[in-house]
């Protein structure tokens, strides 16, 4: 579904990601792992539309998405949940969820699928008349989720969705993820909680300076020494 090929990204003479190759099959939940400043973020900005390559292909459905601008990619099928989830402080919670849908291929079906995240998330029935911005982060969070489901995705990008949530929120994202999957959506995700990422994937890429080190079935990426060692720690290593 998706394919990536030496793509790298600069941000003046910065290299932020330096020839990585990735792909990502329909049905999928592939991870990326890595710390601060790896060049994960990017990499799903960079298949959003948000920053342009300076090298390399992306490909969506056998199309390239190269030099095509967010809104022509939305429609494509690719959703793109950015870390901070940066939803509209001064919108209600129904408006913020009305933006989700603004595209054509989603608006014929907005009102099912709202019922749909009011279903799932029921707080953000409770408050749907209530300004974003004066949600917790963890509806926040929710709401972000929500107006991604809108959207209708094909490929979800999420971007560090449990930052700052308190573990009992966590297990709403982890359930709202559970949820896509079920849906059929193809999701690439992006966690430096690598355990929670691993757990959560089938398949993981570990970023490290803009490259791409290492690739493997999570299951083996969750047990490899050097996951263990740089985004596990070294302690449950030896303890095991």
């Amino acid at each position: 579904m998706l394919r990536i090929n030496n793509l790298s990204v600069s941000y003046g003479p910065v290299a932020a990601l330096r020839g990585i190759d990735l792909t990502v099959e329909a049905g999928e939940t592939v991870a990326l792992v890595g710390s601060n400043g790896a060049g994960k973020s990017t990499t799903l900005k960079a298949i959003s539309g948000l920053v342009p390559p300076s090298g390399g292909t992306i490909e969506f459905l056998g199309e390239t998405l190269n030099g095509l601008k967010p809104e022509a990619i939305v429609e494509r099928g690719i959703v793109h949940v950015p870390e901070g989830r940066r939803i509209f402080p001064r919108l209600s919670v129904e408006q913020n969820l009305e933006v989700g849908a603004y595209s054509a291929r989603a608006a014929m079906r907005r009102r099912r699928i709202r019922e749909e995240v009011y279903a799932l998330f029921p707080r953000l029935r409770e408050r749907r008349q209530q300004m974003g911005g004066s949600l917790s982060g963890g509806e926040q969070q929710m709401l972000a989720f929500g107006r991604a489901m809108m959207a209708q995705p094909t490929l979800l990008l999420l971007d560090e969705p449990s930052l700052g949530l308190a573990p009992i929120i966590v297990e709403e994202v982890i359930r709202a993820i559970a949820h896509f999957r079920a849906e059929g959506v193809t999701i690439l995700l992006v966690e430096q909680n690598a355990e929670l990422a691993l757990t959560l994937s089938a398949r993981g890429y570990v970023l490290e300076t803009g490259q791409v080190v290492l690739t493997d079935e999570s299951q083996t990426l969750i047990t490899h020494p050097k996951v263990w060692a740089s985004y596990l720690g070294e302690k449950e290593l030896e303890d095991t």
